[in-house]
Parts: structure tokens; C-alpha cells; sequence
């Protein structure tokens, strides 16, 4: 059934080397289960909820992935994309939980219709590379900002706004601490480096922090309080169209651009440099965006670190469902992700934020009208603590500074209508 399934002798793998491989991936993204329900939990949601949500979304992702696109591929729900929820949809604009996961929802309907008609190509090509890799790196530098304020090293100042916190404090050194163990055991070459650290750091909370050991194992916590939750009608409402779009935008190109990372390290793009049941992938990652929204999480997406797996041998859609099935047995460690102090991920947040970062390498810095809106964009999301306020700056820069410069010739339609339609929000809101 398996060689059936997965074509395992024609892709040259094996049932061990592909359980090796979703292994693996899942120690490489597992920390997802302690960020994502400690995050959402400081946007009024159920912890323990949120917890089985994630746990359940990723499986399904993974699984369908693996399944219908067999690719080795796993997804969970998305860095990010769970920050723009709680911190600017929530916090910053006011909206419930519910209506936030409506929008969630509402963008994984969008991406699945956009995967259907096969217009994607069209959306993701209209955008420039240089937004696209100011708006990855922006999102990175919010997560750090995120990361120091959970830790108490960055707090606010009435003269400065913010400023530096009490260094010395325990949170704020094993914040660092977190941070040194992930960076020298990824140099080292650990593929668990990042739960190891969150971890650790939990550990000695419970040695000499405060954290109370609640045990390690239990059934797990009830959905109840997230499951079909979300506000459909407050999500159609026009004022949350950004929401909406901001979701399926950041979810479009962190999708793309993962699929194509993957894809080109595993050697699964054809002659033409193009993927293979590319539609099956990206109906996989909406529909994990969808089944996530109804269970109680932000938007679900494909994950970078899947890399990892196929770097240790994984080749189908087996490594994903390995990946999802290992998710499900996490349901039984409520109890540790529930003892997760901030201060044990704030490394790893600011982890993340390197990684989103790198692509900066990429934007072309001596043409000042590519690299400006960039840095537009990569100051205006952490400062102004919003995502999407971020990417609209970053569209209206790119537009008005290559009109200004006589290279009008450079835009897009897509660039103009998002400019324009930026604008007219900020106009009249």
C-alpha cells in the first residue's frame, strides 16, 4: 500500500529513511507547539485550546500534503502570521478573536480559489522581489521585537518609547541563554537545537524560576473554546478586507516561496524549472489554512524547515505524513507546553528572525528605488507593531519613488492597485 501510495522505489527511498527524514523535520519545527498557543493565549484565546488546534491543523496539512501532493513537506501554523493576529489584528486594530479567525478563514477560501483558477503565478510575479524579501525580513524584525519584550530586555519608556530593561533580571538571561544554546548546536549541526532550548530553559524556570511542574503527559485539553468559534459575519465586514488580504498575501508568498526552497534542494523541479503538482501542494496548504481556522489557530502554511527532512534523505509524501502522525502524539503533552515560561522562546523568536532575515543578501542595494521601500517596509513593522501597516508603506514607497524617479516603466498593475487602494484606506479610515 505504502510503495502504492508513495512511489517509494521510483523516488529511490525507503520506508526507514523516510521516517528518519519526518522525524527529523518534526524536531526542527516542533517548537511551533510551545509558540503558537503561548502567542495566541496573549490574544484572549484558550491555551490548552489553541494547543490541540495546532497540534490537529499541522497534522492535517502534513497528511494531506503528504497524501495528494506527495511531498515531503510538513505545515503548522505559520511565524508570522500568528503575530499579525494577536498583535495587530487583535491588539492594534481591536477586533475579537473570532473575527480575526474568520479572516483566517475567509483567506484560505481566497487561496484555495486562487490555486483552482490557476492565477497565483500571475499575483506572486506582479509583486516585486524586492518587497516580497523587505516584507519576509520585516516580519523577522517584528518576531525579535516580540521576542525582547516577552523577555524584559526591551520595555517601554515615556521619553523614548522604549528603551533597555533590567538585563540582570532572571527572564532576560535565560532569554539569552535560550539564544546562545539554539545558535551554537545549529552550528554544531543538531536538527533538534530549537526544542532543545525551549526545553532546557523550562527546565531550569522549574529549578529556579517559579515555573510550577505540572507534570509532562495527559489527555489532552478540550477544543471546545476555539472549536468553530470564528466570525464570519464581522470578518465580511469591508473594514476587514486588509485583514483579510494581509493574511492571504504574507500566506501566499511564505507558501511559494517555501515550496520552490524545498523543492530545489530535493531536486523535484522538472526541466523547466517548475513543480510538479504544484496545485496539489497549495490546495493542501489552504485547506490546512481552513481546517485551522475552524479548529481554533491562525493561518496554517507550508514550513522552511522541511528542508531538513529532505536533507536527510526524505524524498515523498510519506516524510509529511510521519510528520503529521508525530503531531497527533503530541496531544498528550499539554502539560509541558503549558509550563513553557516567554522567556523560554524568546530565543527562539529572535532564531526565526534571523532566518527571515537572510534574504536580505538578495535585494538589489545599489538601486536605491528597490532598496528604499525595503527598508520602508523592514522599519514600519516592528515601530508601528503592525504587520500590515508595514506592507502598505511598503507598496505606497515602492509606487511613489518610481514614479518620482521616472521608472514608472517598473510597476506592476498589481503594485499600483495595492498602492492605490492602501492610500484610499488611510484617506478615509
Amino acid at each position: 500500500m505504502l510503495e502504492k501510495l508513495f512511489k517509494l522505489k521510483q523516488n529511490q527511498t525507503s520506508l526507514k529513511q523516510e521516517v528518519i527524514a519526518g522525524v527529523t523535520t518534526f524536531l526542527t519545527m516542533a517548537y511551533i507547539l510551545f509558540v503558537n498557543p503561548m502567542m495566541l493565549a496573549d490574544a484572549g484565546m484558550d491555551h490548552g485550546a489553541v494547543f490541540v488546534a495546532t497540534c490537529v491543523a499541522a497534522a492535517i496539512g502534513c497528511i494531506i500534503m503528504g497524501v495528494v501532493a506527495n511531498y515531503p513537506i510538513a505545515l503548522a501554523p505559520g511565524m508570522g502570521l500568528n503575530a499579525f493576529f494577536t498583535y495587530t489584528v487583535v491588539g492594534e486594530m481591536g477586533y475579537s478573536w473570532e473575527t480575526a479567525l474568520g479572516a483566517v478563514f475567509l483567506s484560505g477560501i481566497c487561496f484555495m480559489a486562487l490555486s483552482l483558477v490557476r492565477i497565483r503565478e500571475w499575483i506572486v510575479n506582479s509583486i516585486p522581489m524586492s518587497l516580497r524579501l523587505g516584507i519576509a525580513a520585516g516580519i523577522g524584525l517584528f518576531l525579535a521585537l516580540i521576542g525582547l519584550q516577552s523577555s524584559g530586555i526591551v520595555v517601554a519608556s515615556p521619553a523614548t518609547m522604549v528603551t533597555l530593561g533590567d538585563i540582570t533580571s532572571f527572564p532576560a538571561l535565560m532569554s539569552v541563554l535560550g539564544f546562545v544554546i539554539i545558535i551554537a548546536l545549529v552550528q554544531r549541526g543538531f536538527k533538534a537545537a530549537v526544542i532543545i532550548s525551549i526545553l532546557s530553559i523550562t527546565v531550569l524556570g522549574v529549578l529556579f524560576g517559579g515555573v510550577e511542574y505540572n507534570g509532562l503527559v495527559s489527555a489532552p485539553p478540550s477544543i471546545a473554546p476555539t472549536f468553530m468559534k470564528m466570525d464570519l459575519s464581522g470578518a465580511l465586514e469591508i473594514s476587514m478586507l486588509t485583514v483579510v488580504f494581509a493574511f492571504l498575501f504574507v500566506d501566499l508568498f511564505d507558501t511559494s516561496g517555501t515550496l520552490v526552497a524545498v523543492a530545489q534542494r530535493g531536486g523535484f523541479l522538472d526541466d523547466k524549472g517548475r513543480l510538479p503538482r504544484l496545485n496539489r501542494a497549495l490546495m493542501a496548504d489552504s485547506t490546512a489554512t481552513i481546517a485551522g481556522a475552524a479548529l481554533g489557530t491562525s493561518t496554517t502554511t507550508s514550513y522552511i524547515e522541511s528542508t531538513a527532512g529532505v536533507s536527510a534523505g526524505g524524498r515523498t509524501g510519506l516524510t509529511a505524513v510521519v510528520v503529521g502522525l508525530l503531531f497527533l502524539s503530541a496531544l498528550f503533552i499539554s502539560p509541558l507546553a503549558g509550563m513553557v515560561p516567554p522567556y523560554a522562546t524568546a530565543g527562539t523568536l529572535f532564531y526565526v528572525a534571523i532566518l527571515m532575515m537572510s534574504g536580505l543578501v538578495h535585494v538589489e542595494w545599489e538601486d536605491l528605488t528597490e532598496a528604499a521601500p525595503v527598508v520602508v517596509v523592514c522599519i514600519l513593522m516592528p515601530l508601528t507593531y503592525s504587520i500590515a501597516t508595514g506592507i502598505a508603506f511598503g507598496f505606497i514607497a515602492y509606487a511613489a519613488i518610481k514614479l518620482a524617479s521616472g521608472r514608472y516603466r517598473d510597476l506592476t498593475a498589481g503594485v499600483v492597485v495595492m498602492a492605490a487602494l492602501f492610500i484610499a484606506k488611510f484617506a478615509f479610515t
